[in-house]
């Protein structure tokens, strides 16, 4: 479990190519993203992940874009059901936001609003892990 687990993860990094035309860079990203805190019981701010949006044609597994609280974009979230990585269900096309990625994150969740399910983040970082304090607090 834990190796398909790590592969998941490493093809979320390997796959990733830039998401749209549009510059995402700055909050609100615009088109169909919508801010996460207006769709589900969540605070705009996450400390740790930041202000979260997504277009709902997309949930529960995004991507979610994370923004600083200066408006900056600072990762690509992917919410993976458990079930789904069990299931070994197959991720094709992910895309982040910010093109480049400086490194990747993965963790569980045991559920929250919007994502119920027990998941995984799967943070795919636009910023130095020293920079990650933009979203800290």
């Amino acid at each position: 479990m834990l190796i398909r687990t790590i592969l998941v993860a490493g093809a979320f990094a390997m796959a990733t190519v830039p998401a749209q035309a549009q510059s995402l860079d700055k909050a609100p990203p615009g088109g169909a993203y919508k801010k996460v805190s207006e769709l589900v019981k969540l605070p705009d701010f996450l400390p740790g992940m930041g202000t979260l949006y997504v277009d709902p044609k997309t949930l529960p597994v995004g991507p979610f874009l994370a923004y600083d609280r200066d408006g900056r974009l600072a990762s690509t979230i992917y919410m993976v059901p458990v079930e789904d990585i069990q299931a070994q269900k197959k991720f094709d096309n992910l895309k982040t936001a910010g093109g480049k990625v400086d490194h990747v994150d993965m963790y569980f969740n045991a559920g929250h609003p919007g994502v119920e399910k027990p998941h995984y983040h799967v943070v795919l970082w636009h910023i130095a892990e020293a920079d990650e304090a933009r979203v800290a607090k």
